[in-house]
């Protein structure tokens, strides 16, 4: 019995070991949404750290902490950045449906943690 009981610790501690916190998780999904051409497509306008061909139509994403409040606040310019500016060009990712609510969460997540 105590042999089973610390082999199935064990086999639970290995497996949980390799599964990176879901906070990583959030983080490489949002990065991926955030450099697709296809979906997040932060990069035809924003310069991001490790990112290929970036565009200069917005502010580079950087240290994002110091210019927004809150990762909320974030949220909602990623959502629709024209109730802020109505002459954005920053399409409004959650209003037009181009991200799910999920996946914006996941770019907040990635852009957040910028240096």
């Amino acid at each position: 019995m105590k042999l089973s009981l610390l082999l199935l610790f064990f086999v639970i501690v290995s497996c949980t070991s390799k599964t990176p916190p879901l906070d990583n998780l959030s983080i490489m999904s949002g990065k991926q949404l955030a450099f697709t051409r296809e979906k997040g497509n932060c990069l035809a306008c924003h310069v991001i750290e490790g990112g290929e061909s970036p565009g200069n139509i917005g502010p580079p994403l950087h240290a994002i902490q110091t210019r927004f409040e809150s990762k909320q606040q974030l949220r909602q310019q990623i959502w629709d950045a024209t109730q802020f500016n109505p002459n954005s060009s920053m399409p409004p990712y959650g209003k037009n449906k181009i991200l799910t609510e999920q996946e914006i969460d996941k770019v907040v997540d990635f852009i957040w943690q910028l240096p």
